[in-house]
């Protein structure tokens, strides 16, 4: 007769083994989710996270090895019981800067999990013995592989049902013959230039954009299937990519009348992988543009625009009768006498045919001014008068974590924590230098998928930051080395520079350097989860 002990035993240790399952496959899902299911973005993860992964793997080793050398089953049971309990800990539930969806798509991997368990409950069974211990043990060892393979399993059916819901959005947009599409890309200010595109074009038509930063083809497909009803004039479509093709992944779907790429630099170089992809891409929007025109189908004059200051769009200009804008001279569309007051900036405007029309906005810095601009030669081009767009330019805000200015007693929030780039970090490093009289503090973890390159961009991060900052907070010790090395060499502060392990420890910090006086923060890029 079995002992009512190792009855207990046994029941802890399988009690211990499903928590364990069910909290890690939730846990690295989650991660997958981040990465946006891409299996690259999840083995980036995976490799930064390589020693959790190893002691994960070594844990179950440590079970098996037991389990073959004891003539005691009852001792692996219990350390395995130990490992699995002490692994359900760690992947417990935690706050996410970013929380974890249970969407459909996760339902569907969950039942991939689940009928993955029951074949390993299976061939447990079937080994007995010290198989009872050893399957379950190899099972949990690779776990984070484990989450891949079922995402591998379930790509067929994804890339089906992704298909349906794409082809549907085809047919509403089909269906919507008088609704003029307008692409916008560029590896930054693309979101920014959508708020004011949507803004100023509204002063003369109904307009629809893609919300938030809902910019890869499912996001689109969700905004059409959604939110497009046949009382709108115009789609305001953002176009986001990491790899090559990527923008023409979209343009197949939405076939865009006009497009506008605000800018091209060294953004998610990790994936593309080279500068010449990243041009390619971004072009595909223009491509398209001209495609359609070409076939003598859509709505609209299939007008270009490119940002005219972008030095690596001037110098491929693919597309010659893109109409420029910015604040250099040469540009169709230029932007002068900039003033910058505590009340915002104002500006000047000169359009190709010579006419000038003044606008004041709330927003500050260089950078708000050349994206305003590219809105208004949009507007413009569309219709509109420039005297018409001097209210909403007034009423323009920054979109929510792209250099959006806040208030909070004597401290100024410089919130640019979604996403960053070489180009954008030092734009918000030289809006940060044009607070004169404050305390100036950068609080930041650097900046990611940058490829070969992140180290050497890091570093000149940090050099521009040790001539922009009274304070340099960095978050995390690892992924911030580079910055660091940067903010060294130029000879800062080491009593003025500090590094955190985490955002939280970063905000009660930030809020204590020289309250006496008034005080201004950059959060520059904010990392999920599955950067730790």
């Amino acid at each position: 007769m079995i002992s009512p002990v190792i009855i207990i035993i046994v029941a802890l240790a399988v009690v211990a083994f499903f928590a364990m399952t069910v909290l890690g496959i939730r846990y690295y899902t989650h991660m997958l989710q981040l990465s946006s299911y891409q299996f690259q973005g999840y083995f980036r993860f995976i490799r930064s996270n390589l020693i959790k992964v190893v002691i994960h793997l070594l844990l179950m080793c440590l079970a098996i090895a037991l389990c073959a050398a004891s003539t005691n089953t009852l001792i692996p049971v219990v350390v395995f019981m130990l490992i699995c309990a002490a692994l359900a800990f760690y992947y417990r539930p935690q706050e996410a800067k970013k929380k974890f969806v249970v969407t459909d798509r996760v339902k569907r991997m969950f039942i991939t999990h689940a009928v993955l368990i029951i074949v390993m409950i299976i061939i447990t069974l079937i080994a007995g013995g010290r198989g009872v211990v050893i399957v379950p043990s190899v099972y949990m060892g690779f776990l984070p592989f484990i989450i891949a393979l079922a995402n591998l399993i379930n790509k067929p059916v994804e890339l089906r049902i992704n298909k349906w819901y794409i082809d549907d959005a085809k047919r509403i947009l089909n269906e919507n013959k008088n609704l003029r599409i307008l692409g916008v890309t560029g590896s930054f200010g693309k979101t920014s230039v959508k708020y004011y595109l949507t803004t100023l074009l509204s002063e003369g038509y109904r307009v629809l954009m893609t919300p938030e930063s809902f910019n890869t083809p499912m996001g689109i497909v969700r905004t059409i299937r959604g939110e497009l009803q046949p009382v709108h004039e115009i789609f305001i479509c953002e176009m986001g990519a990491r790899h090559l093709h990527d923008i023409k992944e979209i343009t197949d779907i939405v076939h865009p009348d006009d497009g506008i790429v605000t800018s091209i630099g060294y953004q998610h170089l990790e994936t593309f992988h080279s500068l010449d992809n990243i041009i390619s891409t971004k072009y595909e929007l223009l491509d398209a543009v001209e495609e359609k025109k070409s076939a003598g189908k859509g709505n609209g004059d299939h007008l270009k625009f490119v940002n005219g200051d972008n030095e690596i769009i001037r110098s491929h200009m693919n597309h010659k009768d893109a109409i420029t804008y910015g604040l250099n001279e040469g540009n169709d569309y230029r932007a002068t006498d900039i003033e910058v007051t505590s009340a915002g900036t104002s500006f000047t405007v000169t359009t190709p045919d010579g006419t000038t029309e003044s606008f004041q906005m709330k927003l500050v810095g260089r950078h708000n001014v050349e994206n305003v601009v590219g809105a208004i030669a949009v507007a413009n081009s569309f219709g509109i008068e420039l005297r018409k767009l001097k209210t909403a330019v007034r009423r323009l805000q920054s979109p929510p974590h792209r250099l959006e200015l806040t208030r909070r007693g004597n401290v100024s929030i410089l919130d640019d924590a979604y996403n960053s780039n070489p180009n954008g970090a030092k734009v918000a490093l030289e809006t940060l230098s044009m607070f004169q009289n404050s305390v100036k503090i950068l609080v930041t973890p650097g900046m990611v998928e940058l490829g070969a390159k992140e180290d050497e961009y890091n570093k000149e991060f940090g050099r521009q930051a040790a001539d922009a900052c009274d304070y340099i907070i960095l978050v995390g010790e690892n992924q911030t080395k580079a910055i660091k090395e940067g903010v060294v060499e130029k000879g800062f502060d080491s009593d003025k520079l500090f590094v955190v392990p985490d955002l939280s420890k970063a905000t009660e910090l930030m809020y204590s350097l020289d309250s006496g006086k008034e005080r201004v923060i950059l959060l520059e890029n904010d990392l999920p989860d599955n950067y730790k």
